[in-house]
């Protein structure tokens, strides 16, 4: 089922967004079900992202989530503030500390340019768990204008 447009939430427009703009926080539950069905799901069949026994073998204290995961939950975090109109052009991300099970992933993110050649801003965002900075990088994203 196909959802109608008239209920899709608003997109924002280039034109209200500024850059400093910060936007609400995002946590993310990290459990054992979410790091090994979208490791499977991403076709990363890597053992350290379904097999405690071996992920502890290889050094880790459990399995940990693959950085596809990380890279579409930034890209559903900035899409869901942005709206449906937006259009992603660029997501630049580094890894840090592991996202184990039983761990929450804190996103957050701040706009920190806008080009009027485009219509696009630049966020900085980050992912937070108990071991500090999981994810960080910026996302570049097109807004439409108000002659949408």
């Amino acid at each position: 089922m196909t959802a109608r447009p008239d209920t899709l939430p608003p997109s924002r427009t280039y034109d209200e967004v500024a850059v400093g703009d910060v936007l609400p926080e995002l946590p993310i539950p990290v459990t054992r079900t979410l790091i090994v069905a979208t490791a499977l799901a991403s076709r990363d069949y890597q053992d350290v992202h379904h097999d405690p026994e071996l992920a502890r073998e290889r050094g880790s204290k459990d399995i940990f989530m693959n950085i596809l995961t990380s890279n579409g939950l930034v890209d559903r975090y900035v899409t869901g503030w942005a709206g449906p109109a937006a259009v992603v052009k660029a997501i630049r991300i580094r890894l840090g500390a592991p996202n184990h099970p039983g761990d929450t992933m804190v996103l957050t993110g701040t706009v920190t340019a806008r080009s009027d050649e485009d219509r696009s801003v630049e966020i900085a965002v980050t992912g937070t768990n108990s071991l500090g900075a999981h994810v960080t990088g910026s996302v570049s994203v097109r807004l439409p204008g108000e002659d949408r």
